[in-house]
């Protein structure tokens, strides 16, 4: 055989000797993403996914797989089985976290999903069966939401009106944002989406926090819930609790300690 050859046959041995090496960290790589929750993100009344703009920002550099779908806003059972059917479409484990109401409907759309193995809690309600969002908010005292807010009906599928809430523009900011600019706060209450007061009277039929772990952060300065509600519900729930000071929308205004917690729930619930 010529030198040529030779060297040529030499090449190929090694290239083929290093082909199961490289395919078996593929498989090794493709295993770590698989095992890799999931984040899904759940807005709350007057607020949209966007508010999970600057989490979502900081989990994707991290390397998380993330989803923010749009909360329909009009009732605790249908916005959990819209919910119920993102998480359904989704591979592999699942970490769920709930803004505000988002966190009722987090909690009724988990119960018995196979795959979701943490809940995180973001200034959120956590109902009990028979509980609504309404009543755990008049629970304590400390929410101003009922002066904040007006009223406009909307037309309802099968016929007829209903009710649903907004945050006034000129308290917007006071109520539920403080600590963003003025600016955030316009641009925010322009694009607020609004809550019909059923999904908010409507009580929950599942607890998924009673079977899957759970983290809580309370906002201290949370005009919306009451803090010691917030505080209660995360006990009952025996959550893996943190605080920090700030306003109701704590996704905005500090993204990054939202962000360490959901991270938190990620390690922990592994």
């Amino acid at each position: 055989m010529s030198t040529s050859l030779l060297a040529g046959a030499v090449a190929l041995g090694a290239v083929g000797a290093s082909t199961p090496a490289v395919a078996a960290d593929d498989r090794a790589a493709s295993r770590h993403r698989h095992d890799q929750p999931t984040v899904v993100l759940i807005h709350g009344a007057f607020a949209d996914a966007s508010s999970w703009s600057g989490v979502v920002e900081r989990l994707l550099a991290r390397g998380h797989r993330v989803l923010a779908p749009a909360l329909p806003l009009r009732g605790l059972a249908s916005d959990a089985a819209y919910i119920r059917s993102v998480l359904d479409s989704i591979e592999g484990p699942i970490v769920l976290a709930g803004h505000s109401y988002g966190g009722a409907v987090i909690s009724q759309a988990a119960a018995g999903h196979p795959r979701v193995r943490a809940l995180v809690y973001i200034a959120a309600f956590v109902p009990e069966i028979g509980e609504s969002a309404l009543g755990l908010t008049g629970k304590f005292p400390g929410s101003t939401l009922g002066e904040a807010v007006t009223e406009q009906t909307y037309p309802l599928p099968s016929g007829g009106e209903g009710t649903e809430l907004v945050i006034r523009k000129d308290v917007f900011r006071q109520q539920f944002a403080d600590g963003v600019s003025t600016t955030t706060a316009q641009i925010m209450a322009a694009t607020q989406r609004p809550i019909a007061l059923a999904a908010l009277q409507e009580t929950a039929t599942a607890a998924a926090w009673k079977e899957i772990p759970s983290w809580y952060l309370v906002a201290t300065q949370d005009r919306n819930i009451p803090p010691a509600a917030e505080v209660w519900m995360a006990h009952r729930a025996q959550a893996r609790t943190e605080s920090v000071r700030a306003s109701h929308a704590v996704s905005v205004t500090d993204p990054a300690t939202v962000t360490r917690l959901i991270l938190r729930a990620v390690r922990e619930s592994r």
